[in-house]
This record gives structure tokens, sequence and C-alpha cells, in this order.
């Protein structure tokens, strides 16, 4: 039994696939636009059928997003014990007699997250700390500054 060809080999070289003239199936109103649009009658009526279909929702964009919504950089309280050293050595942190001042922003951090133990007298700036956090080094004697006056 001798299979059948395709149908696309055979227009092979054919330049229009059986199409036509070169301009008859050229671009998106070929097929009733791109995307959502067509589907209706001219002058852009509603579309009844698809909107007895899905209903009203079915058209136009919904939400927004904020473009100018700040992004958290946190840091957790164990991550900066473990660099402590590296970070005394590169003058980020001063020690000023039994206590270890930080300012966060330095660091590029916006937030203080409390994961971790305090072993040490911390006083630390930051734009924003978790009740977790400020409670561990408030244990051990130390502050926390918190530049925008929210604790969440």
């Amino acid at each position: 039994m001798k299979s059948k060809r395709k149908k696309v080999n055979k227009y092979r070289g054919s330049q229009t696939h059986g199409g036509g003239a070169k301009k008859k199936r050229r671009g998106a109103g070929n097929r009733g636009g791109r995307g959502m649009a067509g589907s209706g009658k001219r002058a852009d009526q509603k579309k009844p059928s698809i909107l007895k279909e899905y209903g009203n929702r079915y058209f136009g964009k919904r939400g927004f997003r904020s473009k100018n919504k700040k992004k958290i950089n946190a840091v957790n309280i164990k991550d900066l014990e473990d660099k402590l050293m590296t970070l005394l050595k590169n003058g980020k942190a001063k020690r000023d007699n039994d206590t270890i001042r930080i300012d966060l922003s330095q660091l590029r951090f916006n937030k203080l997250l409390g994961s971790g133990k305090v072993t040490r007298k911390f006083e630390i700036s930051v734009d924003s700390a978790s009740k977790k956090a400020v409670e561990k080094i408030k244990k051990m004697g130390g502050k926390v500054n918190v530049n925008n006056n929210k604790s969440d």
C-alpha cells in the first residue's frame, strides 16, 4: 500500500500553497484581527455570542499594578551575626565599648528580620524591622532605630 503524501510537501515550491494570489492570505485582517479583535459586526459593537457565553468580564483589562512599590530587601539577625567580623573589618559596622552599631541602609537592606540568635549588643538603624527582631535585640540590651516609624 502506498502511503499518502502530505499536502504540505505537495505545495513545496508553489509560493502560495494553494491560497490564490500572493495578496490573498496576507496579514491579520484575513483572520479577523489579532487577539480579541473581531467576532462582532462592524464598528466594534458588543459581541453578543461572546457576552452570552462568558459575560461582561471577557473584555478589557482588570486591576492595576503599582509601578512605584518599594522592593523589600531583608536581612536576618543570623546573617548579621555570621558576617560581623567582615563588616567590622570593612568599616560597615562600628564597635563602641560593648555595642556594635550598624546602619543597614549602607548595606542596602531596608528590613530586619528576627531569624537567628543575638549574642551581642547591637544598635541597628533600618527602615523597618519585624517585632521579633526588635524584641530579640532589646532583650540583649541593644536597640533598633526604625527610620520610617513603622514596625511590621
